[in-house]
C-alpha cells in the first residue's frame, strides 16, 4: 500500500475508517511512531468504521480499552510496558488468540511480541504542522 498523507485529525480518522472497510477480525494493527502523531485519531477512525460511535480515547493509564462494534477492538497503550512480565499483566497474549482486532500504539516497546502476521503502520511527521505521513505493511 502506497504511503498516505493526512493534512489533519479528521483526515487521519477518515482514513481509518477506510482501513476499517478491510477489516475481517483477528487482525492486529501495530502503530509506530513519536507522541502526538495522531495515533489516538486514526484509532477513532479505525473504531467508527467499525461501528464504535462513542468513547474511543487514549488507554494511557488504563493500558487496555475494550469496545463493541462489528468486531471487538481492544486498544492498547504500550508507553509504559517495560519487559515480558508488564506485557503478560496487560492480558495482550489472551486478547492475541480472541478474534478481535488489537490496536497497538506504541509497539515499538512490544516489538519482539508482535505476531508475524501485524499489520506495521508507521507515522511520520510531514512538512507542514498538522502533515502526518501513513505507512502501512502487511495489509
Amino acid at each position: 500500500m502506497k504511503p498516505f498523507l493526512s493534512h489533519s485529525p479528521e483526515e487521519t480518522e477518515a482514513f481509518g475508517r477506510r482501513i476499517a472497510e478491510q477489516l475481517k477480525g483477528g487482525e492486529v494493527l501495530a502503530l509506530f511512531g513519536p507522541m502526538g502523531m495522531g495515533k489516538t485519531a486514526f484509532t477513532r477512525g479505525v473504531c467508527a468504521g467499525l461501528g464504535i460511535t462513542s468513547g474511543v480515547c487514549s488507554p494511557t493509564f488504563a493500558l487496555v480499552h475494550c469496545y463493541e462494534g462489528r468486531f471487538p477492538v481492544y486498544h492498547f497503550d504500550m508507553y509504559r510496558v517495560d519487559g515480558w512480565d508488564d506485557l503478560s499483566s496487560t492480558g495482550y497474549f489472551d486478547y492475541l488468540e480472541s478474534g478481535g482486532v488489537l490496536i497497538i500504539e506504541w509497539s515499538e516497546n512490544i516489538e519482539a511480541a508482535l505476531p508475524e502476521t501485524a499489520v506495521r503502520i508507521t507515522i511520520e511527521p510531514g512538512e507542514k504542522e498538522n502533515d502526518r505521513i501513513f505507512t502501512i505493511e502487511g495489509l
